[in-house]
């Protein structure tokens, strides 16, 4: 069995090892809540209860995870100013542009030569050139792609995720970039809105406004990369569209402008930290090795080729300057 821990029944009608694990759960979440954990710490924490235990309540954190991300990313916005968020968001317009393309193509090569399943190969591609998860879960339904091949996709992207998240600060800090030079990697290189988040905060104030709003900006690409999907394959399916990243602006734009609520605003921003930490615990104990044997050698590889691509060259323009706010 390894590390992995079953519900065996000890004749009481609740495992002891169950009990256990519902336990540690539940500690774990309360810390991520209690803000006494950065961000990458939950993280850390629920991916080693991931690993460590059978998750009890695998399908109620996957819903809450996604829900609870979408109104942090909303709370953070009430610490947002819209000024700034306008300006990093035009700056980063044409990068972002850029970059997606190109990612989108360099994916459909790898997966070709790696013999990777066509749909599989089109989730990690989008997943990398977007926005993690959120791409992947918009995009999904209207490829038609099964529970399998979702899971696999997924599984790759939160993988790369999670070491993003946990190395990005590191080796920003090695190589003495500023604040907006990191969120600006940070938000063109991490795939999912959270990490790219927990990521710059750990960084700084200005990071932090950087990323987000630059990463916000470039989610926004959902929406033309879901029609285009559902025009290409004639697709009837719905299309998800992000509305939280509305809702997002107008927070940035109450904070900025409608300051009769001032007092409140702080309140809802670090409500939205909470919520983050919250949210990267819940993904982190979501993950298990499982996860790691369903996503495959292959799609695993592209993925880690096509990550490493976007991330080493967009640093590599960054720091010779030919991409900057």
């Amino acid at each position: 069995m390894g590390h992995q821990y079953f519900c065996l029944d000890t004749g009481t009608g609740v495992s002891d090892t169950c009990f256990m694990s519902k336990n540690i759960f539940f500690i774990g979440l309360i810390l991520a809540a209690s803000g006494l954990v950065s961000p990458p710490v939950a993280l850390a924490g629920g991916l080693i209860y991931g690993f460590s235990f059978l998750h009890p309540f695998h399908v109620e954190a996957k819903k809450l995870s996604k829900l609870l991300l979408q109104a942090s990313v909303v709370g953070l916005g009430f610490g947002m100013d819209l000024q700034q968020v306008m300006q990093a968001g035009r700056s980063g317009f044409i990068y972002t542009a850029g970059s997606i393309s190109i990612a989108l193509l360099l994916g459909w090569g790898l997966g070709r030569l790696l013999q990777v399943k066509q749909r599989i190969s089109y989730l990690i591609s989008a997943g990398t050139a977007i926005c993690g998860g959120s791409a992947i879960a918009a995009i999904a339904p209207i490829t038609n792609a099964s529970q399998e091949e979702i899971a696999v996709s997924l599984g790759t992207v939160f993988v790369l995720n999670s070491i993003a998240l946990l190395t990005f600060p590191v080796i920003g800090t090695a190589l003495h970039m500023t604040q907006p030079q990191f969120g600006l990697w940070a938000a063109l290189a991490i795939h999912d809105i959270s990490s790219v988040v927990g990521a710059t905060a750990k960084y700084g104030a200005v990071a932090l406004t950087v990323g987000t709003t630059v990463k916000l900006a470039r989610a926004l690409w959902i929406v033309p990369l879901s029609v285009g999907t559902a025009m290409a394959n004639k697709s009837k399916a719905r299309i998800q569209w992000p509305w939280f990243i509305l809702f997002f602006c107008l927070a940035a734009v109450a904070n900025t402008y409608v300051h009769i609520f001032q007092p409140a605003y702080p309140v809802l921003k670090h409500l939205g930290g909470i919520g983050l930490t919250v949210t990267l615990y819940l993904i982190g104990a979501g993950l298990s090795m499982k996860t790691l044997r369903e996503v495959g050698v292959r799609p695993f590889l592209q993925g880690i080729l096509l990550w490493l691509f976007v991330a080493v060259g967009s640093l590599a323009l960054i720091r010779s300057g030919w991409i900057h706010l």
